[in-house]
């Protein structure tokens, strides 16, 4: 009896041993913790300054569309003049032309009527009007108006991003197999678009056993990887499009995928962004709680 008592004991002693064990190497050190607070701060910054502040986003109609406050306007503004302007689009090409009372500035001077250069150009034009910021957008064959207030509530309110507790165990070193460099990957968005993007590789590594994979999406080996992934918990807990996920530069064929990190698209903070979700590849058939939750009562789908 003394025997089988002493096996017992030691049996719970070496259990716990191996708990301790596992839970030490699940556990961040303050290193990681300094590390991981700063990525975050750095991500409430970039939300509160380009993606909370936007006010609005409008898809411009072939001709005249005029904007302001007043309702009878094609595009109605939140706030400014009730007659600012009129947008005009000939082609692909944005012009706008301002009422007096709209005082609008691009490169600190006055403008009546401009050429809007969009996103997607070199040197996009950002005209100044009050608060609002106005820029000219491109998504596939759409071309659209999106508008920002530097004095926007919603980014002066904003409570913060809520993650699953840190979980080092999502913290892990994938094999990275490269592409050919001719593959691509139709990416969707929000916008019911797709986007032919090129595929560098993808990485290779298991979650509770289960070997998973994920495309890296438009990233550079050298520099880092890039992907929109979801997973089972976007049933539930995470954002249902899918989330953002960067890693550090590939070495020596591996590279650390830390799902601590993962993280909401804007889209989940503002109905005037235009995401993309997680391709088909990267749907993953296993639950990942780790990285950004998503309050589905107050977010955006």
């Amino acid at each position: 009896m003394r025997r089988r008592w002493g096996f017992a004991v030691a049996a719970a002693v070496a259990m716990l041993l191996f708990v301790s064990a596992v839970l030490a190497s699940s556990a961040p050190d303050a290193a990681y913790l300094q590390s991981f607070d700063k990525w975050k701060a750095e991500l409430v910054e970039d939300l509160r300054t380009n993606w909370l502040s936007l006010a609005g986003l409008f898809w411009l109609k072939a001709g005249e569309n005029s904007f302001g406050t007043d309702a009878a306007n094609g595009i109605v503004f939140p706030k400014g003049p009730a007659h600012a302007g009129v947008f005009e689009l000939q082609g692909s090409d944005v012009i706008v032309k301002f009422s007096p009372e709209a005082h609008a500035v691009v490169d600190g001077k006055p403008v009546t009527t401009v050429k809007l250069q969009p996103d997607v150009s070199d040197n996009p034009t950002i005209v100044e009007m009050g608060s609002l910021r106005i820029k000219a957008i491109v998504r596939g064959q759409r071309i659209g108006i999106r508008l920002k207030d530097l004095d926007s509530d919603v980014a002066k309110n904003y409570r913060g991003p809520v993650f699953f507790p840190l979980d080092l165990s999502y913290r892990v070193t994938a094999t990275w197999v490269p592409a050919d460099g001719k593959k691509t990957v139709d990416v969707p968005n929000v916008l019911g678009d797709s986007t032919a993007t090129p595929v560098a590789g993808t990485v290779v590594f298991k979650i509770d056993g289960q070997e998973v994979r994920l495309t890296d999406l438009g990233g550079n080996p050298a520099k880092g990887l890039s992907f929109v992934f979801n997973d089972l918990t976007s049933k539930t807990d995470t954002y249902p499009g899918g989330r953002f996920l960067e890693t550090d530069p590939v070495v020596n064929g591996t590279v650390v995928i830390d799902f601590n990190r993962a993280y909401n698209p804007p889209c989940a903070v503002t109905p005037y962004a235009t995401c993309p979700l997680a391709p088909k590849e990267n749907r993953l058939a296993v639950a990942i709680p780790a990285g950004e939750k998503y309050d589905r009562t107050h977010g955006h789908h």
